[in-house]
């Protein structure tokens, strides 16, 4: 039962599914929902993929990749995007640490992460009208698998570093280093089930992208934060789209 809860627990914080009653609501089932994150990924997954599928028969590659892009957005009511954004006012803004972590907080969006998040979606939307229906649907199926495997990756890398405490606080608790194992599992599998040796390459750029952005964490911050968090998924999902694009490998 208490799977059950954290995994529940797992989806209702990384997605805007309405859940029926009260299962998952427990902060103590957030401290234990970390291993059950590749399993919102994959779920995600199989949802953009079938979306993709349909939107690519019936529109074409630059309208069906702004579905897409939204689709992505919409299952997490575009949390890690709001993440993105501060994350870049922070980083970008040339001050001392303290005062990043106070612009991050702060609610309002800034020019540098009004700039992040429009480079973000217009790289996702442009690197997905590149593909063909096939690697289009590959594509969705993996960005989220990818964005979920970096969010794993960095609550095992790097320390929470607000002493007041935040929304990723519960993750830190308990925080071993097997889930990292299984969600890299899960999606090295997908992406070669998937795409090939393509996906190998896909999965292997992210896991770096992911690995540098950690060690920019630390140097900024010294550690991470729930907006670092939202960052690196945004990241994954755009850097394995761009991996998947057929010239890349010619």
């Amino acid at each position: 039962m208490n799977r059950l809860k954290q995994c529940c627990a797992a989806f209702r914080f990384l997605t805007v599914f309405p859940l029926p009653g009260t299962i998952g609501t427990d902060v103590e089932d957030l401290k234990g929902a970390l291993p059950f994150f590749p399993v919102v990924g994959i779920v995600l997954g199989f949802l953009s993929g079938a979306a993709a599928w349909l939107t690519w028969q019936i529109l074409p590659p630059l309208a069906a990749s702004v579905v897409i892009t939204l689709v992505l957005l919409s299952f997490s009511g575009a949390l890690h995007l709001d993440g993105l954004a501060d994350c870049a006012d922070g980083f970008f803004s040339s001050r001392e640490r303290g005062r990043m972590l106070e612009i991050m907080r702060d609610s309002r969006i800034g020019v540098m992460g009004v700039i992040a998040v429009v480079m973000v979606l217009l790289l996702k939307v442009s690197l997905l009208s590149a593909l063909e229906t096939a690697d289009a649907v590959r594509a969705a199926v993996l960005m989220p698998v990818a964005g979920r495997t970096a969010l794993v990756m960095m609550i095992v890398l790097l320390p929470y570093v607000r002493k007041e405490g935040g929304l990723g606080t519960p993750f830190y608790a308990v925080r071993p280093g097997w889930p990292l194992f299984i969600a890299m599992l899960l999606f090295f599998g997908a992406a070669l089930a998937l795409t090939g040796l393509r996906g190998f390459y896909a999965g292997a750029a992210v896991m770096t992208a992911v690995f540098v952005f950690s060690r920019l964490c630390h140097r900024k911050i010294g550690g991470s934060t729930g907006d670092t968090l939202g960052a690196s998924c945004e990241l994954a999902e755009t850097v394995v789209v761009f991996f998947l694009l057929p010239h890349f490998f010619q």
